[in-house]
């Protein structure tokens, strides 16, 4: 059974208890548009309001699991310095409400955003090849569900390492970290993820789903206030350093 999410990059189809949704857009490094975040957002309603279903797997196509939001102009008119309500397009909550298990099937690149999504995931599993940044200070953006996540994930120190360094880490220090909950080889990516979906599938669908709520309700949301909080001229410069490949120029408050 296949569904359609309302994004041409956002694939998805249903295969034996369990919803499979792959970010397509590889030209792009699998940078998310405004409509691939709500994309995925739907797939968390729609997971949750099939009895059939036991687990979501969301992975990304090619080299990358997703680099982030998409910052260059070749966007739909809702980009992120224009968007009236920062938290209504964003996936993360609703995968986190979403009484399915979420696992993240991380294939490559993952950062920002796609960090972001792996975060609030139930069971990440990451291939060798795996990347992981955050680096949204770089481009002068408060990201607003990383640092409790990250640190409920990591630890203060190694958070705060993360974000103020925009650091890369490879998928084994990821591991080591407990960023992410498993690394296989990269040939073997698939056969893990298989087993992880088959030990899900044989959990109690009502005990499996009161679980994850009691975890994620000791978690604070994301606050989207935060980027009212930083100066649009920052926010703009930012993110057309990006754009143009260039340093920002940031000034000084």
């Amino acid at each position: 059974m296949t569904l359609d999410l309302g994004s041409p990059f956002v694939l998805a189809d249903v295969d034996d208890g369990v919803l499979h949704v792959r970010v397509n857009r590889p030209d792009r490094r699998n940078a998310f548009t405004q409509d691939m975040y709500r994309a995925i957002k739907r797939a968390a309603a729609w997971a949750d309001q099939q009895p059939e279903l036991d687990a979501v797997c969301l992975t990304g196509t090619g080299e990358w699991f997703g680099a982030g939001g998409d910052l260059s102009r070749q966007k739909a008119a809702t980009d992120l310095d224009t968007e009236w309500d920062y938290s209504d397009h964003f996936p993360f909550r609703a995968i986190e409400r979403c009484r399915k298990i979420w696992v993240a099937r991380i294939n490559g690149l993952c950062h920002a955003g796609g960090l972001d999504i792996a975060l609030h995931c139930d069971v990440t599993v990451a291939s060798d090849q795996s990347r992981f940044r955050v680096p949204e200070l770089l481009r002068g953006i408060p990201d607003p569900y990383i640092a409790d996540r990250l640190v409920a994930t990591v630890g203060l120190a190694r958070a705060r390492f993360m974000i103020f360094t925009a650091a890369e880490i490879d998928a084994h220090t990821a591991c080591s970290m407990g960023l992410i909950g498993d690394v296989v080889a990269d040939a073997d990516l698939d056969d893990r993820v298989a087993w992880v979906l088959d030990q899900i599938r044989r959990t109690g669908p009502s005990a499996r789903a009161v679980m994850k709520r009691d975890i994620n309700s000791r978690l604070r949301p994301g606050d989207p206030g935060l980027l009212s909080l930083v100066s649009s001229t920052e926010l703009q410069e930012g993110m057309s350093s990006f754009v143009e490949k260039r340093a920002p120029i940031w000034a000084r408050p």
